[in-house]
């Protein structure tokens, strides 16, 4: 197992490199602009987790690729208190962790997401047949999906099907805390060498 920090630039340049994208194309797919990708990539701008995210899912990757080291097959538990690698943004609005490696053979991700009091995080369409589950640990969250709003307290979920905008909204006094569980169904994630860097 890599103890590697995580390497969003090398990971995405090795996704484009994979698909054989310009950057202008990664643009149109991902809707992050040209420039701000480039940066990415040189390493001169630290993307926040919303931009992370669109970038994911232009390539239909599983998020937690920009934030681990370890490859999708390597053994691995979530050990209470172990550190787990965190991306954040500089306003410390979200921040994720990934709690085991995207699995391949199961197609699933899971992360713990942190949203700050007051803050809101638009997220963007993922593939068709991607389904989510969240479940709030802590505080309280907005999500919206298909138009409308749904109130999740510590301990509630909501599965939806995330190949649609969806919204997580934060108008408690606290921090909210909770899984995310992205269920990428059987198409394919990962290019031939998306994981040889």
């Amino acid at each position: 197992m890599s103890d590697l920090p995580p390497d969003p630039g090398s990971t995405l340049k090795a996704l484009r490199a994979a698909r054989a994208w310009s950057l202008s194309q990664t643009a149109a797919q991902t809707g992050v602009s040209k420039a701000m990708l480039g940066q990415i990539e040189r390493g001169e701008s630290s993307p926040t987790v919303a931009t992370l995210w669109k970038i994911a899912t232009g390539f239909n990757v599983p998020f937690s690729l920009f934030i681990t080291s370890r490859l999708p097959d390597a053994p691995c538990k979530a050990t209470p208190g172990a550190p787990q690698p965190v991306w954040q943004q500089h306003s410390a609005a979200m921040r994720a962790a990934s709690m085991f490696p995207f699995d391949d053979e199961l197609r699933v991700d899971m992360l713990i997401v942190e949203l700050a009091a007051g803050q809101c995080s638009v997220s963007s369409a993922h593939e068709r047949g991607v389904i989510e589950h969240v479940i709030v640990i802590e505080g309280q969250l907005m999500l919206k999906v298909s138009d409308q709003w749904h109130t999740l307290e510590a301990e509630q979920g909501l599965r939806f099907q995330a190949d649609q905008p969806h919204t997580y909204r934060n108008d408690g006094s606290q921090t909210a805390r909770f899984y995310s569980l992205i269920h990428y169904g059987a198409q394919k994630i990962w290019p031939d060498d998306a994981t040889s860097r």
